[in-house]
């Protein structure tokens, strides 16, 4: 389903599709021994024995088929507004334009004629061997991409981004000219066009480096949830709606949301605290820490997400709606911040003072140790 549905929906349509294959379940164990379910409408000129008709007249399709092909498509009517507002937006545009890049200057007659072919009967407007090869062997790499995907963004993104690597193989296949241009535009296209952020509501504080220290200091009872992120890691940009939603369902006066952007305020990451640094946040994109969310409970860390390998490296970790509400207890938190802050006591000292380790104490292979 779109994530941009509401959650009823998503619940009835869900259960919609638990009864049709119920329905359809029983249906097939109601007809054992291949007997007909025709039912028979009388008897031939009133005898006992005498053969009984059946109705061959064709009968309508129950209302459960007939759903289970509507609401798929009820679905994408009701997300078409929001997709299209989504792909209005210029940055999706040229993306969609230099995705597309080599399928109209093969398709289209006027550019086509000019091409190169290894095609035998010697038509330059359609793909060779070759070329059909490198767009099936994009495919593969794309359906396997997309199955860790999670939001909308991310499978699209997935697709510009192999479609982008196959256009320029495919154009320096053809001439090296063709794909010394290719390339020029996709880095202009990077520097001038930046993704679009996320503008939609939410219940979130951002920090700077002189405001965070001070925030998590100034009250023990509250307990906060921070968000590491850089604007230019996809992956943030991808989890922005995430993490927005869910200040929306769990803010409250005792459980409280905040970001921090570590790309412009690089000195939050190596901040040092009685002589160790505090956050340890790594903003280089080969140990994959962007975005990192951490929990405080009176002042000090007690977890995050992703932990920390022996070799400074985040461990794999998939930053879903459900991953986060699992992995840091939403539910139990936000019930305990607010029985906490309506009763006014202060959050228990076990809480507080000891931390869940971030490391990972068998993250190290043989050959390390």
């Amino acid at each position: 389903m779109p994530r941009g549905l509401p959650t009823s929906f998503r619940n009835y349509f869900r259960r919609f599709v638990m009864r049709t294959v119920a329905s359809n379940q029983k249906s097939t164990f109601g007809s054992r021994g291949g007997a007909s379910a025709t039912r028979p409408t009388g008897r031939l000129n009133g005898g006992r024995g005498g053969a009984r008709p059946t109705d061959t007249r064709e009968r309508p399709a129950p209302p459960a088929k007939k759903m289970a092909v509507l609401a798929p498509l009820i679905a994408l009517v009701y997300s078409v507004p929001r997709l299209s507002r989504w792909l209005a937006r210029p940055y999706y545009l040229l993306s969609a334009l230099l995705s597309a890049a080599f399928l109209l200057v093969r398709k289209l007659p006027p550019l086509c004629h000019t091409l190169p072919t290894q095609r035998e009967d010697g038509n330059p407007c359609d793909f060779d061997w070759r070329e059909i090869e490198i767009l099936m062997f994009l495919s593969a790499i794309v359906m396997m991409k997309n199955r860790r995907s999670i939001t909308v963004e991310q499978h699209i993104g997935n697709i510009f981004m192999f479609s982008k690597v196959a256009n320029a193989i495919l154009f320096f296949r053809l001439d090296i000219r063709m794909g010394l241009l290719y390339i020029t535009l996709c880095i202009v296209f990077l520097m001038t066009c930046k993704p679009p952020l996320y503008m939609g509501p939410e219940y979130i504080k951002y920090f700077n480096d002189k405001t965070i220290d001070e925030e998590l200091e100034r009250d023990k009872r509250v307990t906060w949830i921070v968000e590491f992120f850089a604007n230019w890691s996809n992956d943030c940009q991808s989890f922005a709606p995430i993490y927005a939603d869910l200040s929306l369902k769990y803010n409250c006066t005792g459980l409280n949301f905040g970001k921090v952007d570590v790309g412009r305020y690089t000195d939050v990451s190596k901040r040092v605290l009685s002589g160790s640094c505090r956050y340890k946040v790594s903003t280089s994109p080969l140990t994959k820490q962007l975005p990192t969310l951490i929990l405080f409970q009176g002042g000090k860390e007690v977890m995050r997400r992703p932990q920390i390998d022996k070799k400074g490296r985040a461990v794999s970790w998939t930053f879903s709606e459900e991953n986060v509400i699992r992995e840091f207890s939403l539910n139990e938190l936000y019930q305990r911040s607010k029985k906490q802050w309506k009763t006014g006591d202060n959050i228990p000292e076990e809480q507080s003072v000891a931390p869940t380790p971030t490391a990972v104490p068998n993250g190290e292979s043989k050959k390390d140790k």
